[in-house]
């Protein structure tokens, strides 16, 4: 440095002054724009519904009982997932879909937390499927071949198509994981199969699975950019 500031000890000093600060701007300039470290993602399924499964439906009965379980709400007597209730601490936002029961089970984790509801995080339909009235069957068997129809045979009953739901589930993949990449741990309070779907574009986009307790009630689904 002597040598570079030879000519006048006062101008010398000057530009070394003005070297070390501008030398000081690159660090903290470095520091600043370090690599944000990407948050999770938590896809948590609603608790059980009040709504009874012990009978036995034809399509049309089920179509009309599966209408009752969008507006119900939780089944009494639940506790969250210890796990959960965790998660939900941790988390810096946290998005709940505005059925009843989702409503319902993200108040049970977060107490007296803010949260924020949007509907679109609701269940992807299921319009029964085109059977004789003579067919009778469980809820939950109805609702596998509902699904199944939907899926496979675009019965939507008017309603929102497989098509139409997978573009929903892109939108919601793209808007979680730009609140990760910003470093945010979010949770999700929403729905079986939608949580699937939403679970199945994260990974298109790269994501890394940390988590995935099934479909049960109160089950899990946990992502991160790897």
């Amino acid at each position: 440095m002597c040598a570079l500031f030879r000519r006048g000890e006062g101008t010398g000093r000057l530009s070394a002054q003005r070297l070390l600060f501008n030398m000081a701007d690159v660090t903290t300039a470095d520091q600043a724009s370090s690599p944000v470290k990407p948050g999770t993602i938590t896809l948590a399924r609603h608790g059980e519904p009040a709504l009874s499964r012990k009978v036995r439906l034809n399509a049309p009965e089920y179509g009309e009982w599966w209408a009752r379980y969008e507006v119900g709400g939780l089944k009494e007597g639940q506790t969250p997932p210890a796990g959960l209730i965790q998660i939900a601490r941790d988390a810096d936002a946290i998005i709940v879909s505005t059925r009843r029961r989702a409503i319902e089970t993200a108040k049970a984790v977060v107490g007296d937390r803010a949260f924020v509801t949007d509907e679109t995080f609701i269940e992807a339909p299921l319009p029964p499927p085109p059977w004789p009235l003579w067919l009778r069957m469980s809820p939950k068997r109805l609702g596998f071949f509902a699904r199944f129809w939907w899926w496979f045979f675009n019965n939507h009953g008017g309603q929102e198509t497989r098509a139409e739901a997978e573009i929903r589930a892109d939108e919601v993949a793209d808007r979680l994981v730009a609140l990760s990449d910003q470093g945010q741990d979010v949770l999700v309070v929403a729905h079986g199969f939608f949580n699937w779907m939403i679970a199945d574009a994260l990974k298109a986009r790269g994501l890394i699975k940390l988590l995935d307790e099934g479909h049960a009630y109160w089950s899990l689904k946990r992502f991160r950019r790897g």
